[in-house]
């Protein structure tokens, strides 16, 4: 029952992909472990793989309506790249299995990871939530867009988040991009990112539960497919603050559930 309910919410991970090119990340990992039973670790790394084969189909899609801008995607993804190739490799092995641990209460790594990608989920639930006025400027610094790609490398690299809810944002304000030149140029760094992390992966011989990693992308894939017939007809606008408040709720329930009822 849990699973069918999982590849349910796996149809959502596309839709949002589709429909305002982000979200799908934190999605996907609470899904894989809340509903397919599968760790934390080994989630970001299945995660990897579905958003970035749903973003790859949807970036295509935007590349041949002429909203994919290049220079930016390269000079946002290149470091952003290189950035979470090292943290997969080098600082993910490194974290210790026990974090903290005072008297009775423990944080482990596999939990540190859920909490944090949770606070991360209430942190971009408030830039969704909120209505943001962004002055048009000159083009953006290659700097400032290679220090963020830098960060959000970082960020996807621990959580195999796509990175999607932090890359549009950027892009848009420090990127100076129009909210659907970005949502075009954002998935296009979040399947190279997200493909490439998962190869990485599975150079260090990760495990991979293929059934699920093969059912979960098909029914992302339906997903996104619907999201892009959807964007045509709903003002994604709109859209994106009620997704926000679902991210958010999402979030505190993650955080509540793993430091307080953890069984």
């Amino acid at each position: 029952m849990l699973e069918i309910i999982g590849y349910i919410l796996a149809v959502l991970i596309g839709v949002s992909l589709g429909l305002i090119g982000s979200g799908g990340s934190i999605l996907g990992v609470p899904i894989l472990v809340y509903f397919f039973a599968i760790s934390p670790q080994t989630a970001t790394t299945h995660s990897l793989f579905i958003v970035g084969i749903t973003s790859a189909i949807a970036s295509y899609k935007h590349h041949r309506i002429g909203n994919l801008k290049l220079k930016p995607a390269i000079a946002f993804g290149i470091p952003s790249l290189i950035t979470l190739l090292l943290t997969r490799r080098y600082l993910l092995p490194e974290i210790p299995e026990i974090i903290f641990q005072v008297n009775d209460f423990t944080l482990d790594k596999q939990t540190f990871i859920i909490v944090f990608f949770a606070m991360l989920m209430v942190f971009a639930s408030f830039s969704m939530i909120k209505k943001q006025k962004v002055k048009k400027a000159q083009e953006a610094s290659v700097i400032t867009l290679v220090l963020m790609g830098v960060l959000v490398g970082l960020i996807i690299g621990i959580l195999g988040a796509g990175g999607g809810f932090l890359i549009i944002p950027a892009l848009v304000i420090f990127g100076k991009l129009e909210m659907k030149y970005a949502i075009a140029t954002s998935l296009f760094i979040i399947t190279i990112n997200s493909l490439l992390g998962f190869a990485g992966d599975l150079i260090n011989k990760v495990s991979i539960n293929y059934y699920i990693l093969i059912t979960v992308s098909v029914s992302a894939i339906i997903g996104m497919f619907a999201g892009l017939h959807l964007s045509k007809k709903i003002n994604g606008k709109k859209l994106k603050p009620a997704f926000g408040w679902f991210v958010l709720s999402m979030g505190i329930f993650i955080i509540i559930k793993e430091i307080f009822f953890k069984s």
